[in-house]
């Protein structure tokens, strides 16, 4: 903590350092951003917190966890919420409080210090309400919305007396599985909890044609996860409200094949063609989902007259969009082979290389390698 304080440039090149940093440390930029910006509210805002940390009577989470509670106040009201905090942390019994147990002492400490800021409080909580997609491990995700707490706790209550009737009805999925079920109906606009919600496909679901006849189970993915079981993937092929799409790909390289344009703005098509082509922003370490990510020229338009083709473009997120021509980040990318260099300011090179959507056919690759006996010698 106290070293990313201690190299903090500033809110200004705060996003350029965690850029530079988040490969050194192995994190995502913006978990690197949040640690530069936890560090650097606990030296100014909390030092009896971080003192704490140093004691070992907090953790790293514990201390996130006091961030946020006190994130809305003053810098001087945070600082007296710290300094009655660090008496309560003498304590040895509370010193082995879960983070959530912190949590509740320092929302009663805030009202003790700000009392009247209560209301501007859920204000600006309010304000930051949103939906989060949390993609997990076999084919499982996680959808989180933030509400207020009335709202939430009406929605929860809603789908549980929905799953409960199902259930004094003979369902047998259990309410935890009926809950989920209900609210995804919801979501989607299915009559809720009639039969087990099937989602139609709104992303790239990615598969060869031998798992699409059943006759393998390999090789099938889903934009932005990863791989899926092929029986998850006929699913989503099969469901009547699912939009398929013909991607032809080379057989001896796994890639989609290219297009041409000479426009600046590139065709819807190809736009597709690029976002199921690299599938990620082609930063090494970022993986947002192309089909959230610019369309950017890799030899710029204006400036290099680069084309507008496939071979000239790739995804970038927005952040990493902006970056590309930040004073000390150089960018190479090659279509053909699937690599991306990104070089930092710290001078450091990272690539990274792009895997194909279907396994590259060794015969074709073999057979385009073989010379052909009826052509002339290339001397």
């Amino acid at each position: 903590m106290e070293f990313l304080a201690s190299v903090d440039t500033g809110p200004a090149g705060r996003r350029g350092l965690a850029e530079a940093l988040a490969p050194e440390l192995r994190l995502s930029a913006r978990e690197v951003e949040t640690r530069i910006q936890v560090a650097v509210d606990l030296r100014r805002r909390m030092p009896g917190v971080l003192a704490a940390m140093r004691a070992g009577l907090m953790d790293g989470y514990g201390a996130r966890r006091v961030l946020q509670v006190t994130a809305p106040l003053s810098d001087e009201h945070a600082r007296q919420v710290d300094a009655l905090l660090a008496d309560k942390l003498a304590d040895a019994a509370v010193s082995t409080w879960q983070p959530v147990n912190m949590a509740r002492c320092v929302a009663r400490l805030v009202e003790q210090v700000d009392p009247g800021g209560h209301a501007a409080r859920a204000r600006q909580a309010n304000a930051g309400r949103r939906v989060e997609l949390q993609h997990g491990e076999h084919a499982q995700s996680r959808l989180t919305v933030d509400l207020r707490s009335e709202v939430a706790s009406a929605c929860y209550a809603r789908v549980d007396a929905m799953a409960r009737r199902l259930r004094r009805h003979g369902e047998t999925r259990t309410l935890d599985q009926l809950r989920a079920d209900v609210t995804a109906d919801l979501l989607l606009g299915n009559d809720p909890g009639v039969t087990v919600p099937e989602a139609a496909a709104l992303v790239y679901v990615h598969l060869p044609v031998d798992a699409a006849l059943t006759m393998s189970d390999a090789g099938c993915e889903l934009d932005g996860y990863g791989p899926i079981p092929a029986p998850v993937a006929r699913e989503i092929m099969t469901n009547p409200h699912s939009t398929l799409r013909t991607v032809l790909c080379d057989p001896a390289t796994g890639d989609p094949v290219d297009l041409g344009r000479t426009r600046r703005r590139p065709s819807a098509a190809m736009r597709e063609l690029v976002r199921v082509r690299d599938r990620e922003c082609t930063v090494p370490w970022c993986h947002r989902p192309a089909r959230h990510c610019d369309i950017d020229h890799q030899a710029e338009w204006a400036a290099h007259h680069g084309p507008t083709s496939v071979a000239n473009t790739a995804p970038r997120c927005r952040r990493h969009h902006r970056l590309k021509n930040a004073p000390g980040w150089t960018a190479r990318h090659n279509p053909a082979r699937g690599t991306t260099a990104i070089t930092t300011p710290t001078g450091a090179t990272y690539t990274g290389r792009r895997t194909p959507i279907l396994t590259p056919n060794s015969t074709s690759t073999a057979a385009r390698s073989r010379p052909d006996p009826n052509e002339p010698p290339p001397f």
